[in-house]
């Protein structure tokens, strides 16, 4: 009787909309919106290593150990762990100083587009320095989520650059607070980083200064009216990616992240993953050395080739994140063989109790794609969107 009663209902409702399609009373029925389940059925997928990588750990150093030997067996001594990971890698990259916490925004231009509004922004985003960046904020009075995009400049990422990487112009257009920032006149110059107190002199790894500048972003979102600063994430390619990594794994109010193959391991074959360079882990007073793959003629200086003699590696910074989910958008630098190190994070995650914490999805080429890009807006959508 029940299943017969279904088709009886099916029926009657079939015909009436047909009936007023015929009538011209209806002339589209909208499409049922993604759910959180239906949202997590198409990224679940992106939570397992393939076959041949499953626990599958390599030679990286498990940071599941203290660098004493000792092994990490309970959270709690995950949490004295992650507390010296995070102490040595501060320690070897340089201290941070005082996160801006109370931003003063100064609005230099307002436009409306399409269904949110664009303020052209300056603030401090270190204690000597201002930065020209976007807010983008969807319409609607609901506190929203929020996404920091990085990269070479703010343009780029809110549509006015190149395709593909227009991450800000997208996710507002999905209800995301948005605020896209980039290192403009450092680009321009070509030293591409953030250099504390100054180029000539810093104090603090570059690639970690622009964690800090991230950092900073964070609180400018977080104190916004329209933003939930619980569901506040942080996304970058390539050199952007590797801001973002860096971002979210020593800066812990993020809520989860997406980085887009910059590389998340040392590697001194590929040109591309320059962890290596002044402007990132290698820096040293100018004059700098030539860019490019480290030789006998043209060594790594700085920090880079201590860290890599002493058996340090990402891998290590990616725990950090634990329990905080994240994703790498991998393409040509970062290839399903990726799973490797981040195994190690996985690992921790199951020591805390969590699952599906860790996700990676591949191209071929290093650019970001449609494919890509949907998979990246649909990992923000399930982990900051959805309450």
């Amino acid at each position: 009787m029940e299943n017969f009663s279904q088709k009886v209902k099916s029926y009657v409702f079939t015909s009436l909309i047909f009936f007023l399609v015929l009538s011209g009373n209806i002339v589209v029925v909208a499409q049922k919106p993604d759910t959180k389940i239906s949202v997590w059925n198409k990224i679940k997928p992106y939570f397992s290593p393939p076959e041949e990588f499953k626990n599958e750990f390599g030679n990286y150093r498990s940071p599941l150990q203290f660098y004493n030997g000792r092994q990490v067996k309970t959270p709690n001594d995950w949490h004295e762990c992650r507390e010296e990971i995070l102490k040595q890698w501060r320690g070897m990259m340089g201290k941070w100083p005082a996160l801006i916490k109370h931003q003063k925004i100064e609005i230099l231009e307002t436009t409306h587009r399409e269904n949110f509004t664009q303020q052209k922004i300056k603030f401090y985003w270190t204690p000597n320095e201002q930065t020209t960046g976007y807010l983008l904020i969807p319409d609607g009075k609901e506190k929203m989520p929020a996404v920091i995009t990085v990269y070479y400049e703010p343009e780029t990422a809110i549509g006015f650059g190149k395709e593909n990487r227009d991450f800000a112009y997208q996710l507002a257009k999905r209800g995301f607070v948005c605020l896209s920032i980039g290192t403009t006149e450092a680009t321009e110059a070509k030293t591409y980083s953030l250099y504390y107190p100054d180029i000539e002199n810093a104090r603090v790894e570059p690639l970690s200064m622009l964690g800090y500048a991230a950092a900073n972003g964070w609180y400018l979102l977080a104190n916004l009216p329209e933003v939930d600063s619980t569901r506040i994430g942080i996304i970058g390619h390539s050199f952007g990616g590797k801001w973002a990594m860096f971002a979210s794994c020593l800066f812990d109010k993020f809520a989860c992240a997406v980085w887009s193959d910059p590389g998340i391991v040392f590697d001194n074959s590929r040109g591309n993953i320059n962890y290596w360079e002044p402007w990132y882990l290698g820096y040293h007073p100018k004059p700098w050395r030539e860019r490019g793959l480290i030789t006998e003629q043209n060594p790594a200086e700085g920090l880079y080739p201590k860290l890599v003699a002493e058996g340090f590696d990402l891998h290590e910074l990616h725990a950090l994140m634990a329990p905080r989910p994240f994703l790498v958008s991998g393409g040509a630098e970062d290839p399903p063989s990726r799973w490797i190190p981040l195994n190690h994070t996985i690992a921790v995650n199951n020591l805390l109790g969590f699952e599906n914490r860790v996700a990676m999805t591949n191209r071929e080429e290093h650019s970001p794609n449609p494919k890509s890009n949907e998979q990246v807006y649909l990992f923000f959508e399930y982990f900051l969107k959805y309450k």
